[in-house]
Parts: C-alpha cells; structure tokens; sequence
C-alpha cells in the first residue's frame, strides 16, 4: 500500500493564483487596447461613422429630439447641413416660396398626431402640392416666422413614396438631453 502525504503549501499556491489573474488581466487588456487602436485607425469603418459631405442625416427615431434642439439652440446650428423625409404641408400665412416638411407625431396611445416640422425655403416650392413626400437636403438658417426660427434654405429635393414603416414620429425622450454636437 502507497501512502501519499501531500503538503499544501498556501502561500505558494496564493502567489501562482495571483500571477495567473494579473497575466490574464494583461492579456485581456492588450486585446482591449489593440481593438480600440485598431478601431480608431481602420478608415472604412470611420468613413461610415461620418456623414458624407457634412451633411446629418435625420431618422425618425430621432427627428423630434433633433427638432426641439435646433428650435431651443438655433444660433449653434446656423450653417448645419441635414436632409430627412416628411411631406409638404402649408399653412396660409407662408410665403410662395416656403413650406413645412412635416412628420405626423403621435401625442397620445389613441394615436391623436400633430403635425410637426421645419420651415422650408424653396424658389420653386409652388411646384409641389401639399401632402407630397419628399426627401430635401438644405442649410439651417436662422430666420424669423412670428419669432425666431430655424429656417431650411433647401439645396436638392426630390419626390419619394410615403413610408411604409416609420411614417410617424414620437415626441422628444424624456432622457434626452440636448447638446450642441446632435448634428
């Protein structure tokens, strides 16, 4: 019959446990670093992150909370290039050349919306009727409307189909916080 004796040794046992973990946590923080230095100087992946030509594209998602904040903050937006989807919509004190590129927004669970939108400025406006969906590209500029306002100097405009998904608009969330660099 063998009989081994084992004598365990805790504080050897203690130091190779310690130096297992902190190799470990080196390695994981090396992948960690390579990922994010890898990331950051891989071009096709920022050139996507960026906005093509410095101009935001606006997403229903986020149209109202974009909306509420160049209303609230126009002079840090002057000069901004957006482009998103809505539909004509006039109302009889405009000009000729302006209209609102509105977004139905549900205010309550009835589904009740109210129309919401920014102002537009198009030399040939006239030449789209009311309920028309297109799609614009434009400037914000900041121009005056019974008060201050953002006013969109349209750049390109185009006809497109309502949208099957995403036709309404929410209003702004109650964790938004609004800043200067949303666009």
């Amino acid at each position: 019959m063998f009989v081994f004796n084992v004598k365990v040794n805790g504080s050897k046992i203690f130091k190779y446990f310690f130096i297992g973990v902190i190799i470990l946590l080196i390695c994981i923080l090396g992948t960690v670093m390579y990922k994010v230095f890898n990331g950051a100087n891989d071009s096709t992946r920022l050139e996507s992150c960026l906005p093509k030509n410095s101009i935001s594209k606006i997403a229903p998602k986020n149209y109202t909370n974009i909306l509420k904040t160049v209303h609230e903050n126009i002079d840090s937006y002057v000069g901004k290039k957006i482009c998103f989807t809505g539909y004509v919509y006039r109302v009889l004190d405009l000009q000729d050349n302006q209209f609102v590129l509105a977004r139905d927004m549900i205010i309550n669970s009835n589904s009740q919306t109210v129309i919401v939108g920014f102002l537009c400025e198009y030399d040939n406006a006239k030449n789209f009727n009311d309920n028309t969906w297109v799609e614009i590209t434009g400037e914000i500029l900041k121009g005056d409307y019974h008060g201050d306002m953002p006013i969109l100097k349209i750049t390109d405009i185009k006809k497109v189909d309502k949208p099957t998904q995403e036709e309404y608009v929410y209003p702004p969330d109650d964790s938004y916080i609004p800043t200067n660099g949303i666009l």
